[in-house]
């Protein structure tokens, strides 16, 4: 079943908006060969870092929101969501999985992600000792919130993936198109459970501080570790595609700024345009089988 055939809408606030996406899970199956160079994104080491970084966090993040949904599944009565949730456990375990192995991968080229693995992992278990599980929900939501912006409108709407090494840009494809196909599941989820407006509101707060300080932070180590600190030329060229032009992450605001208003939904964000375009072009040579 396709994300797009599995929509269920119901009005809410006034408008009709899609609240149920069916996220399909896929095996894919990556050629990391031996001689895909260092530096696999615009032969840049910034930009390359800063993707490693991310990964490095993926594993121990993907199991936290998988947890912190799995909480709350036996309270769930709407069976379109329980199919929702199924499938977004199903796509973050393999995403866990395969960014495992590619940070394994990385290693093996020299980036050190190892020790950011255990700095992400050792946070996230903080978290599940000292907070609610609603605000370990509301969390899993807004970081679903500050990823699927990046996958839709970073990812697959500009250039970044056409800059990549061949055997790279499909890992990164995959992550993007289900990312935007899973992004309203935790969402409905602390919805359906009668979450905090509150509680929702404030821990996007502090993921806004928390997602860009301690990812920059990871770049920077990486940057040091490789001797790319006092790149001048590379991480003026990473500030000018993310802030100057094209500017990615500046044009990330309009829609980060909607997550605080009460009638935001994930899906008032329709990307499908773009993760359609993108399945035609990157996931046929990469699913070996659907599960």
């Amino acid at each position: 079943m396709t994300a797009a055939a599995s929509i269920s809408r119901s009005r809410s606030n006034k408008r009709t908006a899609p609240v149920t996406v069916i996220p399909e899970v896929r095996q894919p199956n990556f050629d990391l060969a031996d001689d895909v160079p260092k530096y696999w994104w615009d032969n840049d080491p910034a930009k390359t870092l800063l993707l490693a970084a991310m990964s490095a966090s993926f594993p121990a993040g993907e199991r936290f929101f998988i947890d912190s949904v799995r909480h709350y599944q036996s309270q769930i009565t709407d069976p379109e969501l329980q199919k929702a949730i199924r499938g977004f456990i199903g796509q973050e375990a393999h995403h866990s999985k395969e960014h495992q192995a590619l940070n394994g991968y990385l290693e093996d080229k020299g980036i050190g992600l190892a020790r950011l693995d255990r700095e992400v992992l050792a946070f996230m278990n903080w978290m599940r000792k000292n907070l609610s599980p609603e605000r370990q929900l509301a969390h899993t939501v807004a970081v679903e919130h500050f990823t699927a912006l990046m996958a839709e409108e970073f990812l697959l709407k500009y250039d970044a993936l056409e800059e990549m090494d061949p055997r790279m840009a499909p890992i990164w494809a995959w992550h993007a198109i289900e990312e935007s196909e899973h992004k309203a599941v935790a969402f409905d989820v602390y919805k359906a459970i009668g979450g905090s407006e509150f509680v929702r509101v404030t821990e996007m707060m502090a993921v806004s501080i928390l997602f860009p300080v301690f990812t920059s932070i990871h770049l920077a180590q990486l940057m040091k570790e490789d001797g790319q600190l006092f790149n001048i030329k590379s991480w003026a060229g990473a500030v000018k595609y993310m802030w100057g032009k094209p500017g990615v992450f500046r044009k990330l605001l309009p829609s980060y700024f909607k997550y605080y208003s009460p009638n935001f939904h994930p899906w008032n964000h329709d990307a499908r345009h773009l993760v359609e375009k993108a399945k035609k072009k990157w996931l046929e040579a990469i699913i070996s089988k659907k599960v």
